[in-house]
């Protein structure tokens, strides 16, 4: 019987989402955009001229 491969962790979860707010003595604001199909909680990621949601796949253009 073969053996079974160990779990990697929490599948989904992100070890750096703590970069994603900043933390000002009493208040916390977020760094990066939520999308806006899916939602608050999902982050969208920073590119050059654009940002994507790696969920859904929309993509907003910076002008």
């Amino acid at each position: 019987m073969a053996a079974k491969k160990a779990s990697a962790g929490k599948k989904g979860s992100s070890p750096n989402v703590y970069k994603y707010f900043k933390v000002d003595k009493d208040k916390i604001t977020r760094g990066r955009k939520n999308c806006s199909r899916c939602g608050k909680g999902v982050f969208m990621s920073k590119h050059k001229d654009r940002n994507t949601c790696g969920k859904c796949g929309l993509t907003e253009f910076n002008q």
